[in-house]
């Protein structure tokens, strides 16, 4: 697996990152994990076609992380001409809300007559599932965001990357980060709680318990971005826009 990290950023755009959207590259094909609202803006420029994405795996219903599935599917519609299928894969509830919001930021487009299907799978938690480019596994996380928000375990290529999504210290991240050849962890502030969000200081407090091979933060917020020497010393990898890594 060969993973871009499309946008690295928070909800604000703190240090100028981009939203959440990761690019990861396996032999099947192309998908992305989360999907914010800089979705496009990313992919233009690392030169990613949007047609070549096969599938979209949201970690949770929050506008930073699945809001790009509008201006995506817009984008496939007038701009890319897509014909070949989009599988969206995310908590129960996906659909819903995806329509919901194309609704709200541009009337009438939920019912356009697409030249390619669109194909929504809600996660099973706890269970393995065999859909898109990988074996995708959701644990349920701390973070409301009106559906079950998710870490996500990728299973594809005889390698393992694992996600925290959005969340505040739960030990359901164990599983999910356990023996993975990369686990990306939210790290949104240093040392200040932050309500359903992990700080370095909690997580650096149980990084041995994560059983990740490498670790790698982000969502970092303007805090957390002036103290990222502290966390490069204790032997993490530190997310950026245009990060590009092998699994």
């Amino acid at each position: 697996m060969k993973l871009t990290m499309i946008g690295s950023g928070d909800a604000f755009g703190s240090g100028g990152r981009l939203q959440t959207c990761f690019h990861v590259e396996t032999r099947a094909g192309a998908f992305l994990i989360d999907c914010g609202a800089s979705v496009l803006i990313g992919l233009h420029r690392h030169k990613i076609d949007p047609n070549t994405i096969k599938t979209i795996y949201i970690s949770h219903l929050h506008g930073d992380h699945f809001s790009g599935l509008v201006w995506f599917l817009m984008h496939a519609y007038y701009i890319s001409r897509r014909t070949e299928l989009l599988t969206i894969v995310g908590p129960p509830g996906i659909a819903e809300r995806y329509h919901a919001a194309t609704e709200v930021l541009f009337p009438g487009s939920s019912g356009l007559k697409r030249r390619h299907e669109v194909s929504f799978v809600e996660y099973k938690i706890g269970q393995p599932m065999e859909v898109g480019q990988a074996t995708v596994t959701a644990y349920e996380v701390s973070h409301p965001s009106g559906a079950p928000s998710c870490a996500l375990r990728f299973e594809a290529d005889g390698r393992t990357l694992s996600y925290s999504g959005d969340t505040e210290w739960v030990d359901s991240v164990i599983p999910c980060a356990n023996g993975a050849d990369l686990f990306i962890a939210e790290c949104y502030g240093y040392d200040k709680p932050v309500p359903y969000h992990t700080n370095w200081k909690t997580l650096s407090a149980n990084l041995t318990r994560l059983g990740a091979k490498r670790v790698l933060i982000t969502h970092m917020n303007n805090d957390m971005l002036a103290h990222v020497d502290e966390a490069k010393s204790a032997g993490v990898l530190l997310a950026e826009d245009g990060l590009v890594l092998d699994v």
